[in-house]
């Protein structure tokens, strides 16, 4: 269209110069001659004019065109830009975390007097079961050595001498007798469970919070047997007397003193096997008492209930 426009400016051009010349020559002729082309002039005119007016009505769909065409170039630029996203921004979120402040701990309330003597009275029935537990499995005597019977010292001479000499009634017999007293203590041992927790229900305790605060790791165990060792013994020695017999320790132990009273020139030993391994049961359950009442202090392990936990747990 542009082109088109283009040349139909130059035609008008060409056009404009014809009339021109046309004209100035009728203007130069006669009157005649005016006469004659002057219709001719005004057509000439007209005909000008009028190639003016389609140049211009060419000329205006170009413009228009062009004026399109750029202003679709702007439209396209400017979506091209919109549609370019923008670049993300990242924000780093600081976190910051405020201290906590760790609340107090509840003050814990005084251990009182009535408190402690339940305790210590829990703590050795807790004992009392637990070391008749052990005294009564088979070997619980025999094979500790904390609390083993040994042979009578007061016939330890008796040992010694049958041990040296041969024969059945020598060093075997000796040792045997040893076992069978260890094992009449464990068969008497259940017997004792009873009458060991009776004395620590009898017990008084005039100064129960010095007693949890003792360093001594069995403060109770020991005011125990001071206040009822004496009632212990002779309460367990009947039942000394049905195990000696039953596992036959008084049998092995009265062939071994019956042999011994008859080598000459020694002098005779007594028989009274009963009372001394009764003294030695309790004197073994004692130390086993004394070992659990140990660990209920010191180990929140053995504290198994919430008054041991009370009064002997940690501060």
């Amino acid at each position: 269209m542009v082109m088109i426009s283009t040349s139909m400016r130059g035609d008008c051009g060409v056009w404009q110069g014809f009339v021109g010349n046309f004209a100035q020559r009728c203007l130069q002729d006669s009157y005649t001659s005016r006469l004659v082309f002057e219709p001719a002039f005004f057509l000439l005119i007209y005909m000008k004019n009028l190639l003016l007016a389609l140049a211009l009505l060419a000329a205006v769909p170009a413009v228009a065109q062009t004026k399109k065409a750029t202003t679709t170039k702007k439209t396209t630029t400017t979506k091209k830009a919109a549609a370019k996203p923008a670049a993300k921004t990242t924000t780093t979120k600081k976190t910051t975390t405020a201290a906590v402040a760790t609340p107090a701990p509840a003050p814990v309330a005084p251990l009182t007097e009535a408190e402690a003597n339940t305790g210590l009275k829990e703590a050795l029935t807790t004992g009392v079961t637990k070391a008749v537990a052990f005294a009564s499995e088979k070997d619980g005597f025999n094979l500790n050595d904390d609390i083993r019977i040994p042979f009578p010292a007061d016939a330890q001479l008796v040992a010694t001498t049958l041990s040296a000499l041969p024969g059945p009634l020598g060093k075997a017999a000796v040792e045997q007798a040893t076992n069978l007293m260890n094992r009449a203590a464990e068969v008497a041992a259940p017997a004792a469970k009873d009458i060991f927790l009776n004395a620590v229900q009898q017990l008084t305790l005039t100064d129960a919070l010095t007693l949890v605060t003792s360093g001594n790791k069995d403060a109770a165990t020991q005011l125990l047997r001071k206040n009822s060792e004496a009632a212990l013994v002779a309460a367990l020695r009947p039942s000394i007397v049905q195990s000696l017999d039953q596992v036959g320790a008084n049998a092995a132990y009265a062939k071994l003193i019956d042999r011994y009273n008859k080598i000459p020139l020694m002098t005779p030993a007594k028989n009274n096997l009963t009372d001394y391994v009764t003294a030695q049961t309790v004197d073994g359950l004692f130390i086993l008492l004394a070992q659990q009442e140990a660990k209920i202090r010191q180990n929140p392990a053995a504290q198994s209930t919430a008054i041991l936990q009370r009064v002997f747990g940690k501060k």
